[in-house]
């Protein structure tokens, strides 16, 4: 299939580009009416992901509306622990609540390592979405990082602290290498499935990996991350670790190609401490909260910090649901125009 669009995967690759490309974080959600109606058509968000016709269908809409250079595969990171056996729920105001978490060594007994084909849904839709693109723009397949997907199983829900699940690296660490062993093999299989069914490159998500200490993020963290790069060489990886400032250095030790970063790392140090990858990110969200003029100022002076080449327009973080869609649209805008102009 000819693609008509490989900037990112170029930059991924370390190839200079005439522009750069950009795409957001949780870029097909609610910000978009067209979404809205998908989701209202479907009896939960779960469903929404689990059907991979509507899954495309909201995929591509940023694509078709936004115009961003790649589309990301409509899914969540908590499919991995459900197909290994615990089931969550996504309440409206709650977020994700897990009806059983893992409490103890023998709660092990009850989960397993999960095949690719375990989540067929998500790589049906991957399938779809890859034949409906036509090559228009690469797709992003991703997954949740063992220690962020660990801190939901242990912890049962969202939290601000997952003292749980920090709880268990101090009393428990080898069953809490145990457990990320298991998540670890279990995302392995899903990526190369993710890949097998058309994704062209993938990004790992560590929501929480700035609640650890940098010698707790090098050992329950850094590591597992690390062999799953080493354990997909068909594709480039993201790694995108938030608020994980203290571990950029480490990662020109692990096989990614694009570092993420948020808005609060900053784009000068972030390039001396990892050279040799692109760097993706990283303007705060609430900067989408401002004027055309404000959005346009603060993404120009985003472009300027970062150069004309070696990065990927992204948030520094996922966009907020209250988010408005010309606000989104003018810095997707400004990014294609502004980032010519560097180059000239």
């Amino acid at each position: 299939m000819e693609s008509k669009n490989d900037l990112l995967l170029r930059v991924a690759k370390g190839e200079k580009t005439e522009r750069t490309p950009v795409w957001l974080m949780r870029q097909a959600g609610r910000i978009l009416p067209e979404y809205r109606v998908v989701r209202e058509s479907a009896r939960d968000f779960k469903t929404l992901v689990k059907n991979p016709a509507l899954a495309t269908e909201v995929t591509l809409q940023p694509v078709d509306i936004l115009g961003v250079d790649a589309a990301i595969i409509f899914s969540d990171i908590l499919v991995i622990p459900e197909a290994m056996g615990l089931n969550y729920e996504m309440e409206e105001k709650r977020g994700p609540v897990f009806p059983k978490r893992i409490e103890r060594e023998s709660d092990l007994d009850s989960i397993h390592v999960c095949e690719a084909d375990e989540l067929g849904y998500v790589l049906e839709a991957i399938r779809l979405t890859k034949q409906a693109l036509n090559g228009r723009v690469p797709l992003i397949g991703f997954a949740g990082a063992p220690w962020t997907i660990f801190s939901y199983m242990i912890e049962g829900k969202g939290s601000k602290t997952f003292s749980e699940a920090k709880k268990m690296l101090y009393t428990q660490p080898a069953f809490s290498h145990r457990l990320l062993d298991m998540i670890t093999e279990s995302t392995i299989l899903y990526l190369k499935g993710q890949i097998e069914a058309g994704a062209d490159i993938i990004q790992i998500f560590d929501s929480w990996a700035g609640i650890l200490s940098p010698d707790q993020y090098e050992e329950f963290s850094l590591r597992y991350i690390s062999r799953i790069c080493d354990a997909i060489p068909e594709v480039p990886k993201t790694v995108f670790a938030k608020g994980a400032f203290f571990a950029r250095k480490a990662m020109n030790n692990i096989a990614c190609n694009v570092v993420g970063l948020d808005w609060n790392m900053s784009i000068a140090e972030s390039r001396a401490l990892v050279p040799g990858k692109a760097l993706q990110g990283s303007l705060d969200p609430c900067a989408l909260y401002g004027s055309l003029d404000d959005v346009r100022r603060e993404t120009r002076r985003m472009l300027d910090a970062f150069g004309p080449y070696g990065h990927i327009a992204n948030l520094g973080h996922g966009l907020y649901p209250d988010t408005e869609v010309d606000k989104v649209k003018c810095f997707i805008d400004t990014v294609k125009e502004y980032s010519t102009t560097l180059r000239k």
